[in-house]
């Protein structure tokens, strides 16, 4: 993984985000040779307008790809990939409508982008098949040694049972220390009876994790100096599953992790920009996104007969703690908390509805969420506001 923009991202998915980038700009080229060997007539296009078309075409593309989450783990299933995958291309040719309608010469014809989106479907669906099948082996994964074998190291433990396909590591063992507790099963531990560095070497380690429950005992503080010195990579726990999952787990977060991370830095030229980025990428999403406003609440007033309104509210807790209403489109039913309990959403959730699982699967119950954006009440890239009864 490499930080970028404050984030990590995984250099597996960097490459496939640039291969499909360059399949996708070769597909418009394809769709052109197509149809000016193939076609009734010979399209009369010069080779800048034909690069440039190209060019948007694959940036759009990829970047509808990205907004719909195509470049996460775990997303492998044939259903949610085709789905995003036809949404991601719905949402480009929209933008693409909207480009077009300015720059009318980057236009090069209804029958070559048909083309192009055929052969672009084929494409990335046979690139990615390829992919996550030398990706998704386990020789390419990192190996990972945990530092402890108490209710800190259970944590990942937990992670690598619970979501095995969406992980990029494997963790080879857990090391037993004198912190006081041994939950860990004893076919997954071993014990530090030499130096720390021998031991990665022995089991070719990529990655040490220290999750002891107190450092102040048995920590081995040498020898994770030595195996830093060799270039083994060291994370904290709290650091490592914000690289893995790409979330912070509260539970474990304390002062001096947010006083030296590198992710609260902006100045007030960027406070302005980011703004500005808000709104502008705002106005252009409600722009691209209207007809699915209109066919989502026709699809929700169809599902529920009309009975039950097509957007819900809900006060969330914003910056410095203010109270906001967050607008989404409606996706579980009307009563789902008729007795005054909070909760949070799980898997198989009753209170969701058919209409409502497919919303959130795709994200699209979020749309009306622009609104907020436009408001200045939230960003399109930041913390995600959490319902009062959530919040410590």
């Amino acid at each position: 993984m490499i930080r970028l923009f404050g984030h990590y991202v995984s250099k597996l998915f960097l490459l496939l985000g640039g291969l499909e980038l360059a399949l996708l700009y070769l597909c418009v080229l394809g769709g052109y040779a197509l149809r000016a060997n193939f076609g009734e007539f010979q399209p009369e296009i010069t080779n800048a307008s034909l690069h440039s078309s190209a060019a948007l075409y694959a940036s759009l593309t990829s970047a509808a790809m990205l907004a719909m989450g195509l470049y996460q783990r775990g997303l492998q299933e044939a259903a949610a990939l085709l789905v995003r995958l036809g949404i991601s291309f719905f949402l480009a040719t929209m933008a693409m409508s909207l480009v077009f309608n300015w720059f009318p010469g980057l236009f090069l014809g209804r029958g070559i982008f048909g083309l192009a989106m055929l052969l672009s479907v084929a494409a990335l669906l046979t690139l990615r098949t390829i992919f996550f099948h030398f990706a998704g082996t386990e020789s390419q994964k990192h190996r990972v040694l945990v530092l402890g074998s108490g209710m800190n190291a259970a944590r990942i433990d937990h992670l690598v049972e619970s979501e095995p396909e969406r992980l990029g590591f494997n963790v080879v063992k857990y090391v037993r220390l004198e912190d006081g507790n041994n939950i860990i099963d004893e076919e997954k531990q071993t014990e530090l009876t030499g130096s720390l560095l021998d031991l990665v070497t022995k089991l070719e380690i990529n990655e040490i994790v220290i999750a002891v429950d107190d450092r102040r005992k048995g920590l081995p503080v040498d020898d994770i100096l030595d195996c830093k010195m060799s270039g083994i990579v060291i994370f904290d726990l709290l650091t490592f599953f914000e690289k893995e999952t790409s979330r912070i787990n509260i539970d474990l977060l304390h002062p001096s992790w947010i006083y030296y991370s590198p992710g609260f830095h902006i100045g007030v030229g960027g406070q302005n920009g980011k703004r500005a980025l808000d709104i502008t990428v705002s106005l252009l999403m409600i722009l691209l996104f209207s007809p699915l406003f209109l066919l989502v609440a026709l699809a929700s007033l169809i599902e529920s007969r009309g009975r039950d309104p097509i957007f819900y509210s809900q006060v969330r807790v914003g910056e410095n703690g203010e109270h906001i209403r967050v607008h989404k489109f409606r996706s579980m039913h009307t009563n789902a908390e008729s007795d005054g309990v909070a909760r949070w959403a799980s898997a198989n959730d009753s209170r969701i509805t058919p209409l409502g699982a497919f919303l959130r699967k795709t994200r699209l119950d979020e749309l009306p969420q622009l609104y907020n954006v436009l408001k200045g009440e939230m960003s399109l890239v930041g913390p995600r506001p959490e319902r009062p009864e959530f919040v410590l």
